[in-house]
């Protein structure tokens, strides 16, 4: 009888338990959410505003000038192209953001109808893109 009466209850526990990681996932979802929309708002003003440069080879040439001052990268980059990326970051002293989405999302967020892996930012223009990315701090410095 022992058995009988505790296993509803372990049962009725792991049923709050689990309402409870319910609730906690949709809470970083819609964070997560939130900061997706927060990038792409800032990129679409980048592609309004600013100035930009599409793809590796582009973004590997603003890289050795100098100019670049964010790099944006997408989240399905091989990782060979993006430790090459970001090893010429770090001797630019430039920062780079993981892009969440996949290349095609990067190129939606972009506003083209075309795949972007990687891009670089030469001027913000109006966005505040620089600032508030969390792999923009090394470019502040």
């Amino acid at each position: 009888s022992n058995i009988n009466l505790s296993f509803p209850l372990f049962f009725s526990f792991l049923g709050c338990f689990q309402f409870f990681i319910v609730k906690i996932v949709k809470m970083v979802n819609k964070r997560s959410k939130k900061a997706v929309e927060n990038i792409n708002s800032r990129l679409a003003l980048v592609m309004k505003s600013g100035k930009y440069h599409l793809g590796l080879n582009a973004t590997l040439k603003t890289l050795r000038s100098g100019k670049s001052k964010l790099v944006i990268l997408a989240s399905n980059t091989p990782p060979l192209r993006k430790s090459e990326v970001e090893y010429y970051a770090m001797l630019a002293k430039t920062g780079v953001h993981h892009y969440t989405g996949n290349n095609t999302d990067l190129g939606t967020a972009c506003g083209k109808y075309f795949r972007v892996g990687c891009l670089s930012v030469t001027d913000p223009g109006d966005s505040d893109i620089i600032r508030t990315l969390p792999g923009a701090d090394a470019a502040q410095s």
